[in-house]
């Protein structure tokens, strides 16, 4: 396409006009080759500005206002509690629960000993974890921690936890977990990022981090005077971990995290305004307001009203049964909002898909409406535990894993856990700290199905009961066996006895 000054030129001269469209053509293709993305002479993509910024300078600036947005999001819009919820409910649930597995063959035990020294570290650490003593404030128990921490995570970007030694009297352990909100670390005094300090976060020259700037209140709260702490992230002798940060990284040499909601926080915003002007238009449409016009203006007074509570002033004002009184010279005009909108339902819809895929939860999850056959409605539950146990290993191996290593230090130590070897050889601790971690499990659309499908996986070799008992009701098979034994003999014992002749 050419200006106007193109146009003028072919109009007297073609050839002229001929040889500036074939120069101007293949000055746009020497300009467009490569990407299409990369490109700066489209008019779609001119106007496009980005940097190729590292992920501190990209990220950093922007996370106050990130994590205060997400948070009140989380708050007030509906579509975000129920968002946030539904992955806190299918990751945490009630809290991750401890599955010892230490590694017999590299520990020189049997089966049956493994086993039995399993069963003592479950019952340990069940001892600790279902203890408010476990929290240093004294408020919650270890799974109740959990789903703090992965929420906050959530909406924050990333969240810390501190692990220090409170004894409890009459409590076996002293170890506790102290959460803090990921405001709390920040660079000391508001000084700027700098290749030491970048977000709170000390790092060496390599970029290893070896230091948290923990803020003694909250910057968000009401104190006006605040310090630092610098807490090493590992003890210099011993080597334990100080600080335990629940991050989720995408880049390389991130330092702090970003809200899972950062992505679509403008779609959300625009989408409640929406919400509520649609709902505040079906509301007036739906008011019946009567206006009377008189000589004089207003109503008459009723002689059961309170002279002293009258309002003199005339105010026009929509109700459901009002009676508004118009001044002479006024009147009204009524126009047809044309509510209920029937085009609410199809646009919000199209805008809470794309908000889903954001998040990682399909729509008919994210609403908790499943109107689709049992095939799609299996493929989307499918499709969300992909998502949802990828994001529990996650948090399993930045917070639960880690707690439950301190956890087994003091208990080896205490010798209430007895693990030979146990701090002489950092492979032999990591046998005896080998666990999983086991929560929620997908709901069953057919159970018939499903059953019969984990039944044939296991005998085909391709699961374990084991893994089949943990994936449709979270139970434990060893547990199931033996109780199942145990029933069946109280079965056999309650049978009527059988006489000849009835007697």
């Amino acid at each position: 396409m050419g200006n106007i000054i193109d146009d003028a030129i072919a109009f007297f001269s073609p050839e002229k006009g001929l040889k500036r469209a074939l120069a101007r053509s293949r000055y746009e293709m020497m300009a467009d080759a490569g990407y299409i993305g990369a490109s700066k002479s489209r008019d779609s993509m001119r106007m496009w500005s980005t940097g190729a910024g590292s992920p501190d300078t990209d990220d950093l600036p922007d996370l106050p206002a990130l994590r205060g947005r997400s948070r009140e999001r989380y708050r007030n819009a509906p579509i975000v509690r129920g968002a946030i919820d539904t992955k806190r409910y299918n990751v945490i649930g009630s809290g991750l629960k401890l599955q010892s597995e230490p590694k017999a063959d590299i520990l020189g035990m049997t089966s049956d000993e493994a086993a039995e020294w399993s069963a003592k570290v479950e019952f340990e650490f069940g001892l600790w974890a279902k203890s408010r003593n476990c929290d240093a404030e004294r408020m919650s128990d270890f799974h109740e921690l959990q789903a703090i921490a992965f929420i906050s995570a959530m909406l924050s970007g990333d969240c810390f936890a501190m692990l220090p030694m409170i004894r409890r009297e009459g409590f076996p352990y002293a170890l506790a977990v102290k959460l803090y909100e990921a405001d709390f670390v920040s660079n000391p005094n508001g000084m700027p990022d700098s290749e030491k300090i970048k977000g709170g976060v000390e790092v060496k020259p390599g970029g290893e981090v070896v230091a948290y700037h923990f803020s003694k209140n909250h910057p968000g709260g009401n104190s006006y005077a605040n310090s630092w702490v610098r807490v090493p992230a590992y003890g210099d002798s011993s080597g334990r971990r100080n600080v335990i940060h629940i991050i989720e990284k995408t880049r390389p040499g991130q330092k702090r995290g970003v809200p899972v909601l950062a992505p679509v926080l403008e779609t959300l915003k625009q989408l409640t305004d929406y919400t509520n002007a649609e709902l505040t238009a079906a509301l007036v449409s739906g008011l019946y307001t009567v206006f009377i016009k008189t000589e004089t203006g207003g109503i008459p007074p009723s002689p059961y009203d309170d002279a002293e509570e009258t309002d003199t002033e005339n105010t026009i004002g929509l109700g459901p049964g009002a009676v508004v009184g118009l001044a002479p010279g006024e009147s009204i005009e009524t126009s047809n909002p044309g509510r209920p909108n029937a085009a609410f339902d199809p646009f919000t819809q199209s805008i809470l898909k794309q908000i889903g895929a954001s998040l990682q939860v399909p729509y008919e999850l994210l609403i908790k409406h499943f109107s689709s056959s049992y095939s799609a409605s299996r493929a989307a539950l499918l499709e969300a535990w992909k998502a949802f146990r990828t994001r529990r290993e996650w948090f399993a191996n930045q917070f639960c894993q880690p707690v439950f290593e301190a956890w087994m230090d003091e208990a080896v130590l205490s010798g209430r856990i007895a693990a030979p070897g146990y701090f002489d050889d950092y492979a032999i601790r990591a046998a005896y700290c080998n666990a999983k971690w086991n929560g929620p499990t997908p709901g069953q659309l057919d159970p018939i199905k499903e059953t019969r499908a984990a039944q044939m996986r296991v005998e085909n070799r391709f699961s374990t009961r084991t893994r089949e008992a943990a994936e449709i009701n979270g139970s434990d098979f060893d547990q199931n066996a033996l109780r199942a034994i145990d029933e069946e003999k109280k079965m056999a014992a309650s049978r009527p006895i059988e006489t000849k002749g009835g007697q």
